[in-house]
């Protein structure tokens, strides 16, 4: 078969750590190329491509997008993936559709853990890889150090000899301008589009062949269904055609093509015809899926199939059950509950839905914490009601041996901290790999289980005055490494419900730190501060100062009170235990336990004592 090669087209993925600017960097190129209209009112927001709120506010990338721009006639089709470690399955499935890779480094960090894991997926996918040291404008940069830092690191990923002779372009996003050169002067953006053009492989293949395409990400919308997106490995497609789909287990369906669109600027636009090498989007084909092969009906060959890793961590995902249930949510059955995750999985391959012994229950599966965090601040913002369990790690038996997932940790810290780092990551069975001191900053790496990492983060943001960084992603399974210690602290208890007062709040002080402030609703059994001993007690928050004839009711309204304990999500999935679950409501959250009164919680407590249960045991995935 000939294989062709397009001039007008490159396609080109870029990738990086989180907050290495990636983002920022796609909406230069995308303002300089000329793509926007002069009067389009978007020069002065920031990251453009984001395009949801959770991305705004937490300043990450979480799904994968498209976009395209022009530039001196060449058609540059540009994937900006995630950077954090939980969104690796956008990452992965997306690699497949370039021939290229634009791997972006901070001038100041170096390379960091997601470094690692995105080029490790870039060189196996054999793709050509362009360095940008990004940031180059901070005055902490440290252009020539990364760079042998990032020449290190293809070297220890076993690169090639042609992909070790990578071009590097120093640039910064934030600024707009990039150069070959660090003594060359600040212009624009154009010497990073000009590499591009110059280096990233044109796309090949053979317009005039049968057709045959993979899916490597999918979309949905109410009115057409699901929407496959993915590359024309060869042939051309267009509206009406007939073609195969050939699913994961090697069936073939026939369908015909209703829509066909094509990447650009920030849009879509339709088109009747596409060829080997464009990037599309495709609808009219019924539970299209990831790595689905559209083929033609004369020759339907199936192309290998994307491989993604399989999820490290899952958590129960339940109906809302508590006292306070129905008053802040749309959604509060199981059939809601059901119908919104198993419509999740239409678009999050990454993630898997289980049935549970309970019908109100389902178990969710996911890369990490954030990712499933994510999916509950949606369905949170969405309306839905529901409970969750603590985050479980999934393991494996590997050769016969129970095997646990493993993650590579980075840690900066102060050299005053560094003490209160080793420990932390001691007790919780973590290798230390490296260490390195320099300005006064620690740099830790380590492999730590990915149990030991639960809570890791808030602990150790404690113990060194928020001043702590620290960066994670799954690095292999390996054979388990014993008990890992749990929270230290037990937890008070509300044992009534009602609305919590000053007076009972002030004199519960001396017992711990409080999660709730004067004027709180709260229920039996719902966690109300966290307790200075080892044990959970039970506490009265909603006890009223008694009136007399001497004082008066409203003497507590001089009582100074320390401000509670403000728990964000992960915060506070990292927090319970596995006698409690979060509450999750659209307008709050709240910590509770399992068995509400304290006659269950002790009848539970002593049937536990009479059945051992072994406190290692996890889930075989």
């Amino acid at each position: 078969m000939t294989q062709l090669v397009r001039d007008d087209v490159r396609n080109v993925a870029i990738i990086a750590h989180v907050d290495h600017g990636k983002t920022t960097l796609v909406d230069q190129l995308l303002k300089q190329s000329g793509t926007f209209r002069l009067n389009q009112q978007i020069q002065n927001v920031e990251r453009i491509m984001d395009s949801n709120d959770q991305e705004r506010e937490r300043g990450i990338t979480i799904l994968a997008k498209n976009t395209a721009i022009n530039y001196a006639g060449v058609k540059i089709n540009i994937i900006d993936t995630p950077g954090h470690a939980d969104f690796g399955g956008e990452v992965e499935r997306i690699l497949n559709m370039a021939d290229g890779v634009l791997l972006l480094v901070d001038a100041a960090e170096g390379t960091m853990p997601q470094t690692r894991f995105v080029l490790r997926k870039a060189l196996a996918y054999n793709l050509r890889p362009l360095v940008v040291i990004n940031k180059i404008d901070r005055p902490e940069a440290r252009c020539v150090e990364v760079l042998n830092d990032v020449f290190d690191l293809f070297v220890e990923l076993n690169a090639t000899d042609e992909q070790l002779d990578f071009t590097v372009i120093y640039a910064s996003g934030r600024d707009g301008y990039a150069k070959m050169s660090l003594d060359e002067p600040n212009k624009d953006i154009t010497p990073l589009l000009d590499t591009i053009l110059k280096y990233v492989p044109k796309p090949k293949g053979d317009a005039s062949a049968p057709l045959q395409m993979q899916v490597a990400s999918l979309d949905y919308n109410d009115y057409v269904g699901r929407i496959g997106i993915g590359r024309i490995i060869r042939g051309t497609i267009s509206i009406g055609q007939q073609v195969v789909r050939i699913d994961k287990s090697g069936n073939h369906a026939m369908h015909r093509i209703t829509e066909l669109f094509t990447f650009t600027g920030l849009g879509r636009q339709p088109v009747k015809s596409a060829m080997a090498g464009d990037i599309v989007a495709i609808s009219g084909i019924e539970n299209i899926d990831i790595s689905d092969t559209i083929a033609s009906p004369e020759k339907p060959e199936a192309l290998p199939q994307i491989s993604i890793d399989e999820p490290t961590l899952s958590m129960i995902f339940s109906v809302n059950n508590s006292p306070f249930c129905g008053q802040d949510g749309k959604y509060v059955t199981s059939r809601n509950l059901r119908e919104r995750l198993y419509r999740e999985l239409r678009a999050n391959v990454a993630l898997k839905v289980e049935d549970t012994a309970s019908p109100d229950a389902l178990r969710v599966s996911g890369r990490g914490l954030l990712h499933l965090s994510v999916l509950i601040e949606n369905m949170r913002r969405e309306g839905y009601e529901l409970q969750v369990s603590k985050p479980k790690v999934i393991f494996k038996e590997l050769k016969g041996e129970k095997a646990e997932p493993i993650e590579y940790v980075v840690i900066d810290v102060p050299k005053d901290y560094e003490g209160h780092a080793i420990s932390m990551l001691g007790s919780r069975k973590g290798e230390m790999l490296t260490m390195d001191t320099n300005k006064n900053i620690t740099h830790f790496e380590f492999k730590v289980p990915s149990r030991g990492l639960i809570g890791l983060r808030n602990r150790l943001l404690s113990a060194t005055r928020g001043e702590a960084v620290m960066y994670h992603n799954f690095y292999n399974y390996e054979p388990f490494k014993g008990d890992i210690a749990q929270r230290i602290q037990g937890v008070l208890v509300s044992m009534a419900g009602g609305e919590a007062t000053p007076y009972a709040l002030d004199s519960l002080k001396d017992r711990g730190i409080m999660f709730v402030k004067p004027g709180d609703q709260v229920y039996e059994g719902m966690i109300v501060g966290e307790h200075c001993e080892q044990n959970d007690i039970s506490v009265n928050v909603i006890r009223a100062k008694k009136a007399t004839n001497i004082r008066c009711a409203n003497a507590e309204k001089g009582i100074k009170l320390q401000p509670p304990r403000d728990f964000s999500l992960e915060m506070a999935l990292e927090y319970i235990e596995d006698d409690e679950l979060l509450e999750i409501t659209p307008k709050t959250f709240r910590l509770r336990k399992k068995l509400l009164t304290e006659n269950e919680r002790r009848t539970n407590k002593r049937q536990a004592a009479l059945e051992p249960v072994d406190a290692t045991a996890g889930r075989p995935a």
